[in-house]
């Protein structure tokens, strides 16, 4: 290539370079999304006859942790949130459109639902003990008829829960929090979606 050619094409390649460089400070400088609004309890709360429908009759409301409205998966849309005690997950996920999963388990390294799903406390009032959360669509949310993505987490060892903001690297997400029970007492954990699947993440101890 001949020097007259260099010296025309050398600031064309300089000029390159630094859109380029801008182009990263920009994208770098990019705003972080603004976090989703704190969580609510549904009004009028959920009953039974909610959770037949939309998980069949092996699942009844849990009673004493609160139910909780909020957008865990970051639509837009309200999402609901209830603790519940569930016979036979597996029998009717088919039947009902639900998805079992195992965030606990996972994190533990134990992947397969169809097995930990068999798992059974050896305290009775343990046993059976879920989340349910259902996936809202506009306008109803996760009161509405329209097909949406429910989802019955099994194993978890919560004791108490509530719905609050989580911050992760890129946003701040809302999170479902658990002060534990068995072998995980005084241990505070969450439970978070994503954008794929529910996750399950270790906080750390409570100060009681």
């Amino acid at each position: 290539m001949s020097f007259s050619r260099v010296a025309v094409l050398r600031p064309f390649l300089i000029s390159l370079t630094l859109a380029a460089m801008c182009g990263t400070l920009v994208a770098e400088k990019k705003p972080l999304p603004p976090p989703p609004a704190r969580a609510k309890s549904p009004v009028p709360a959920v009953t039974d006859e909610y959770i037949h429908k939309e998980f069949g009759d092996n699942c009844s409301l849990l009673a004493g942790p609160a139910q909780f409205v909020g957008d865990l998966d970051g639509d837009g849309v309200d999402d609901l949130v209830v603790a519940a005690r569930c016979k036979n997950p597996m029998a009717d996920q088919a039947e009902y459109g639900f998805l079992v999963a195992d965030p606990y388990n996972s994190f533990l390294g134990f992947g397969e639902v169809k097995v930990t799903s068999t798992f059974a406390s050896d305290a009775p009032d343990r046993r059976g003990v879920s989340l349910l959360i259902v996936h809202g669509v506009a306008p109803e949310a996760w009161n509405s008829d329209k097909t949406k993505s429910k989802f019955l987490l099994i194993n978890l060892p919560y004791k108490t829960l509530t719905v609050k903001r989580l911050a992760l690297k890129k946003k701040t997400v809302l999170g479902v929090y658990m002060e534990e029970k068995g072998e995980g007492e005084q241990t505070s954990s969450v439970v978070y979606w994503d954008g794929k699947k529910y996750r399950y993440q270790v906080l750390g101890s409570t100060l009681e």
